[in-house]
């Protein structure tokens, strides 16, 4: 390790043209694949910065469930920054749009510091939306709009929502409430006429970790245990305690919505281990979707064997940013 970690900075210090070649560097792959030590570990050679790409990781208080591994951050004794971790309150609705643009504040003070990014994180839409520059906008609540959708059932939403779009992001349909912002956003579109958000044009390296499916499905197994044995079950019901409605928790999908229904009585212990495990395997498939259809698009994604040592990963990851170009 230390041989390589001399080889590594002696190389920076020679020659860093990369970094001006990519503008960022991106760690991505499924849940339980180990993005974050990687990330951690090659941020800390490159004297970079984490910024997440975790869409649930932005929540305070909302730890064990996350996956919030802050000892993976600590290299050598050094702390490495991470941006966009804790940065809203558990129950708020934090969205892409929000996302995307406290991620080009963060990204601009970065480089002006002569910080390199590395982002780390498997929400797809949330690395793609910052790597493809999506065009975004704004919408406000419309409240008598809501009231009126309130009134219909999910199935009765899914074909107003076709009527507008072809759905292609089937996490717009999971729960009515998302339906119904989906619709309200649709809605705004067609009635306004919108100024998409600005961002700048970037030239990103992006890494995919991979673990075969069966490496992953035993990855899973492990970590939901552990968490659970680490008190995944009292985080969730210390949050409820403090107020927070138990359909803002189950908005959240995965460990909080299936401890949620085990703490009000909706499912025994067993049925929820076992819900959850399915689920977040399912979740886990979903991902990769997301990523094969980012490289169907327009995004190259250099896969790295989950299963190799820790220091080939990194040497990996240095390699593809000397030899690859944008």
């Amino acid at each position: 390790m230390a041989h390589i970690t001399v080889i590594i900075k002696l190389t920076i210090k020679l020659d860093n043209r990369f970094l001006n070649n990519y503008d960022l560097l991106l760690i991505t792959g499924p849940t339980a694949s180990g993005k974050t030590s990687l990330a951690a570990a090659v941020a800390y050679r490159l004297n970079g910065e984490i910024i997440s790409a975790d869409s649930r990781q932005v929540y305070r208080r909302m730890n064990i469930g996350t996956g919030k591994d802050y000892n993976d951050y600590i290299i050598n004794g050094t702390q490495i920054p991470c941006h966009l971790i804790d940065i809203a309150e558990p129950g708020e609705k934090y969205n892409v749009f929000e996302y995307q643009r406290q991620f080009f504040e963060v990204y601009e003070s970065l480089k002006h510091r002569g910080a390199f990014p590395v982002v780390c994180g498997g929400s797809g839409m949330w690395a793609d939306s910052v790597i493809n520059g999506y065009q975004m906008i704004e919408v406000a609540p419309d409240n008598d709009l809501r009231k009126q959708l309130e009134e219909k059932t999910l199935e009765e939403l899914i074909e107003i929502l076709s009527s507008f779009k072809k759905l292609h992001n089937t996490t717009d349909i999971d729960t009515k409430k998302r339906a119904i912002r989906a619709i309200e956003i649709e809605y705004y579109v067609k009635q306004n006429k919108t100024s998409k958000s600005c961002v700048p044009k970037i030239n990103p390296l992006v890494v995919g970790v991979l673990p075969g499916r069966d490496l992953r499905r035993e990855n899973i197994a492990k970590r939901l245990q552990s968490r659970l044995n680490e008190g995944m079950v009292e985080e969730v019901k210390g949050l409820l305690d403090t107020g927070i409605a138990p359909e803002s928790l189950i908005y959240y999908g995965l460990e909080y919505k299936f401890i949620t229904l085990y703490l009000i009585n909706k499912l025994t212990y067993d049925q929820m281990a076992s819900s959850l495990q399915t689920a977040i395997c399912q979740f886990a498939k979903r991902q990769m979707t997301w990523f094969r259809g980012m490289e169907r698009k327009r995004t190259k994604i250099h896969w790295i064997n989950a299963q190799l040592p820790l220091d080939d990963k990194i040497s990996a990851v240095f390699e593809l940013l000397y030899k690859t170009k944008p």
